[in-house]
């Protein structure tokens, strides 16, 4: 039987809640923001465990804000890992500053420390960085958070990726100035359409960017600050309260899939072919993306799409050879982790609902491929 890569469907009991909860504001009349995005935002403070949590149009958007409110200029710098989702590169370029590639730890492929610091000590107008909590696993905090104030930048967590993951005990999102999280509906924490969220321990911040999410309002028709309409509609925050409630559940279910991929990888002999995730203090598998040789990989890629099993590559071009950033002039050389990542990743499904006759599906089409 085919394995996709994600099914959204599974869980028809929470389907239903959810249908519900989507008739209860058609019937209410109220349709962006209003209670529904508030009750979100105070259950979102209370599962993450910032000050305050603030409900956005997109993804994007929850990376793009905060950037706006500290009022990043062209020409301003902003530190980012190469290897990483577009949005990450693009909310910065789009305020005309400018990108600094650093590339990533071989571990995690999250951000490397002490790359970031060589990057700074070479910046003339750094003005934050953004960390990227890669794949549902954390960036080394301490020692980012560390390098960030030494060089008197903000650090904004990139955590997208990142819901129900922790950092020595601690959920992320409050380590730096604010961090920015996706509820895309293939998130852990996903949706029924685009949506997003801030989070921070900052109130200042927090109301700067409260306002500027509705055109930078204070009161109607007088506007404090230019920002842009980044609001919420409250279906999404109705659905995501359904879909909150399931969290830990959700986070517990991936682990479990990973272990069994582990287990199943073992029995297979497929261990010194492919090198999967580690471990760290609570890893949430956003993907459970595996590294192979990098002849093999595309092959690998067609072989399971032909057995009908789904699989993908996050992500095929780093920052530094896409097109649109050409104009900075980076050199590969630079970005040799971050090279031998985009070459040889390759993600397995790992969504909760996944079987554990699905996931014999997959490794034995994968035993298959390498034995053949």
């Amino acid at each position: 039987m085919p394995v996709p890569m994600i099914d959204l469907t599974r869980n028809q009991a929470q389907l239903a809640e959810i249908e519900s909860a989507v008739v209860r504001v058609v019937r209410s009349g109220g349709y962006v923001l209003g209670p529904e995005v508030e009750n979100l935002e105070t259950e979102l403070t209370q599962y993450i465990g910032t000050k305050h949590a603030l409900s956005l149009s997109s993804g994007t958007d929850a990376l793009l804000l905060p950037l706006m409110a500290i009022g990043i200029q062209p020409g301003d710098e902003v530190v980012l890992p190469n290897y990483s989702f577009f949005a990450t590169a693009g909310v910065v370029a789009r305020l005309g500053a400018k990108p600094v590639f650093v590339d990533s730890e071989p571990t995690f492929k999250n951000i490397d420390p002490q790359r970031l610091e060589d990057a700074l000590k070479k910046c003339t107008r750094a003005k934050a960085v953004i960390g990227v909590h890669l794949f549902g696993s954390a960036f080394d905090v301490d020692a980012i958070v560390k390098i960030c104030r030494a060089h008197s930048v903000h650090l904004m967590e990139d955590a997208a990726q990142a819901i129900g993951t922790k950092y020595q005990g601690r959920m992320l999102g409050g380590h730096g100035l604010c961090a920015g999280w996706s509820t895309f509906p293939t998130k852990n924490f996903g949706g029924i359409g685009d949506g997003g969220f801030l989070t921070t321990n900052d109130t200042e911040f927090f109301e700067k960017c409260k306002l500027m999410r509705n055109h930078g309002m204070a009161e109607q028709y007088l506007h404090n600050y230019i920002g842009g309409n980044f609001r919420m509609d409250a279906i999404q925050a109705a659905a995501l309260r359904v879909k909150l409630r399931a969290m830990e559940e959700v986070t517990e279910i991936r682990r479990q899939n990973a272990a069994n991929y582990r287990e199943l990888f073992d029995e297979a002999d497929l261990l010194d072919w492919a090198t999967l995730p580690t471990e760290m203090d609570r890893h949430a598998y956003h993907q459970f993306v595996l590294h192979v040789p990098q002849a093999q990989r595309d092959p690998a890629v067609a072989h399971l799409r032909q057995q009908g099993i789904g699989c993908a590559v996050y992500y095929p071009v780093p920052f530094h050879r896409q097109p649109c950033f050409e104009y900075l002039g980076y050199d590969g050389k630079d970005f040799p982790v971050s090279e031998d990542a985009s070459r040889t990743a390759l993600a397995l499904p790992i969504f909760q609902g996944l079987t554990q006759a699905e996931q014999i599906d997959v490794v034995g089409a994968l035993a298959k491929f390498v034995k053949q």
